[in-house]
């Protein structure tokens, strides 16, 4: 059972923005913290943004005031807005619902951004 579908993903110049989204059940809205985490080639997986439920945003040092992660409650769905990207942006992108230990309890399939510059 698909519990997140990510999209918005794809092939972009250096500057250029994307938007991603992941659209979730609407249990998991409810009730969990959402985020995105990404992995590049050769690289370990590593955080990106996150969301709680309450609307308490961390992001990592490396996207602070370029991306912006949001909530649309009515749509059940999660955004990445990625604006200004770079070549090292380039990775899959993953949507992650509902923290267990130190990880999370669903991830989506994950999105390919190629930034070229």
């Amino acid at each position: 059972q698909v519990q997140l579908v990510e999209s918005g993903g794809g092939s972009v110049q250096a500057g250029g923005s994307l938007k991603l989204s992941c659209a979730a059940s609407g249990y998991i809205f409810r009730t969990c913290g959402m985020g995105w985490y990404r992995q590049a080639p050769g690289k370990e997986r590593e955080l990106v943004s996150i969301i709680s439920i309450y609307g308490t945003i961390t992001y990592a040092d490396s996207v602070k005031g370029q991306f912006t992660i949001s909530r649309d409650n009515a749509k059940n769905t999660l955004y990445l807005q990625m604006n200004s990207l770079k070549t090292a942006d380039t990775a899959v992108y993953y949507c992650a619902a509902c923290p267990s230990g130190l990880g999370y309890r669903y991830w989506g399939q994950g999105t390919q951004v190629t930034v070229s510059s």
